[in-house]
């Protein structure tokens, strides 16, 4: 019991909320602002208080109410407490919970550049900096809101309206709602999380080619493929140094980074996964090397990782130890922080930030990101059942960078048979 408090003999057995209060349920607020809730503990629960509150704020996970009380937006008795202070018959809790973000997947403008389309799916050429699907930090500006406006611009040209659909966050009462997060024109598949059609993902700066699908029957057949790993996906990337065999298998299980929160490692302990990447040599160049990959398992950040891993990080992938480059680099290749062979080297936040702001300052840069290109995609189609292949070719500055290093070659092998990427697609007009 809190000291100083005698609680009455009318108190009853359960909590008693203020008689002003409504249910402390955080799906059912409808209002924009604020919610203050109070309420006074007429029993000893012997809980602790993220504890306690998660069984009474229903709706909101152990996690944000931890961070709630790191903010300050919970008091006990008039104080600012921790998340294991126990809490005692009588305690006064004071809650501030934060206005939930209304959620919708408006259309917007953003340039998509479309490889193939039909009445089961379509073929995206994704560029740098664009997340494909809303998530709770990225609420708009993604492939997502760039897919409805095309798709709502082509039911207007055919004179039907555009529905766009609102939720209120990734509640669970939320997604019993099945129209929610639904965009016309794609599959309703994966909807009530906020990504209708996606089928699988590329990372922010990772470039290149994305299925989406439009319908339900095709979004099943074509993920059952990638979790059957029966399809082909190769990536071409621009790394530092230069490989010294045409080619080989990297297989280094992958898990979370023990120290950096954005970065994955190899790490040879219960918390990883078996991840498998083949590398080809394609190109040499001074200093550098450009490589193809093909993934055999898809670990987040799998490919960056084990190019790190191997001494040879991705040439602007400044999380993993690779540098931008500009024009200075291409003459007198620097010699990369991630260029040691064995080590699980990640940069933390505030650095990669800096190095990344320093070199947007600059006037000769080329490139800032991942090298890295999604090139080619290979499945069986859904109606046809037949292999159908993709490739996308390399958008700039990428493309830039292959043919600059292409007018400075390198000594060092190359493979020669045994690779997937079409080079003059890949590259059209330079090879």
């Amino acid at each position: 019991m809190a000291p100083g408090h005698q609680p009455s003999r009318s108190d009853r057995t359960h909590d008693q909320a203020d008689p002003h209060d409504n249910p402390i349920d955080a799906n059912t607020d409808t209002e924009q602002g604020p919610k203050h809730r109070h309420f006074t503990v007429t029993r000893d629960p012997d809980k602790r208080l993220d504890v306690y509150l998660q069984q009474r704020l229903k709706g909101i996970s152990r996690s944000r109410i931890q961070k709630l009380i790191d903010l300050g937006g919970v008091t006990v008795n008039g104080q600012t407490p921790k998340h294991s202070t126990l809490i005692h018959q009588g305690d006064r809790i004071d809650v501030i919970l934060p206005p939930r973000a209304v959620r919708t997947i408006l259309p917007e403008p953003i340039p998509i550049d479309v490889v193939y389309e039909d009445d089961w799916f379509i073929i995206i050429n994704k560029q740098a900096n664009l997340i494909v699907h809303p998530a709770r930090s990225h609420l708009s500006g993604t492939l997502l809101n760039g897919l409805a406006y095309r798709f709502k611009q082509r039911q207007e040209q055919a004179g039907q309206s555009w529905q766009p659909r609102t939720t209120r966050g990734f509640s669970e009462h939320d997604r019993k709602n099945e129209s929610l997060g639904q965009v016309d024109g794609l599959s309703a598949v994966g909807a009530q999380e906020f990504r209708p059609g996606i089928v699988h993902r590329l990372d922010k700066n990772t470039t290149g080619v994305l299925v989406v699908a439009k319908n339900d029957e095709g979004h099943w057949t074509i993920a059952r493929q990638f979790e059957n790993r029966q399809t082909l996906k190769a990536y071409l990337a621009v790394v530092h140094g230069n490989i010294d065999a045409v080619g080989g298998v990297i297989e280094q299980p992958i898990g979370k980074h023990p120290t950096i929160r954005e970065a994955m490692a190899v790490r040879h302990d219960s918390t990883a996964k078996q991840a498998v990447t083949l590398f080809r040599v394609r190109e040499q160049y001074r200093g550098y090397t450009l490589v193809e990959l093909e993934l055999k398992t898809g670990r987040t950040h799998q490919i960056r990782v084990h190019l790190s891993y191997i001494g040879h990080p991705i040439v602007g992938d400044i999380l993993y130890g690779g540098e931008p480059l500009g024009t200075p680099e291409l003459d007198a290749p620097p010699i990369a922080a991630g260029a040691r062979r064995d080590l699980t080297f990640a940069r933390d936040k505030d650095q990669g930030l800096q190095i990344e702001t320093q070199a947007t300052q600059r006037d000769d840069l080329i490139i800032a990101h991942p090298a890295l290109h999604a090139t080619l995609l290979r499945f069986n189609h859904p109606a046809t059942h037949k292999p159908v292949t993709f490739t996308a070719p390399l958008h700039e500055p990428m493309r830039s960078l292959v043919r600059e290093l292409r007018s400075r070659p390198g000594d060092g092998p190359v493979a020669t048979e045994g690779y997937w990427v079409d080079l003059d697609k890949a590259v059209p007009g330079d090879t």
